[in-house]
């Protein structure tokens, strides 16, 4: 798998923008609020994401899984090598991310999302 697999999975998704930050991460948002992160050039392909409180614990102590750099404390997790889940497992933890963040946005702006 590459990042265009990550991509794909992300630009499926409703109102999503995607820009590089940090000069070498493909960041993908809901709300102007990112839920997925690659670092592009990067072999292997990398990526973080959210999960729920319960899944945080056992995933950062998983083989191939850490807390995310800088990010942890909102329960995020790197995945350091996308090739070590099947793709529909991926797409889920992608999707499922997506949700968990699109839930904190503010009412407003859900709700102009949801009026687009």
């Amino acid at each position: 798998m590459d990042i265009e697999i990550v991509r794909t999975i992300c630009k499926e998704l409703p109102y999503v923008t995607e820009d590089v930050k940090w000069e070498h991460d493909l960041v993908f948002s809901i709300g102007l609020k990112m839920f997925c992160v690659t670092g592009l050039d990067e072999t292997p392909v990398s990526v973080s994401f959210k999960v729920t409180n319960e899944e945080f614990e056992e995933l950062s102590n998983s083989s191939g899984f850490r807390p995310a750099p800088y990010v942890a404390r909102y329960k995020w997790v790197l995945l350091e090598d996308i090739s070590m889940l099947k793709k529909s497992e991926l797409e889920a933890y992608i999707r499922q991310s997506y949700e968990l963040v699109k839930a904190k946005l503010p009412a407003k702006i859900r709700k102009e999302l949801d009026n687009q």
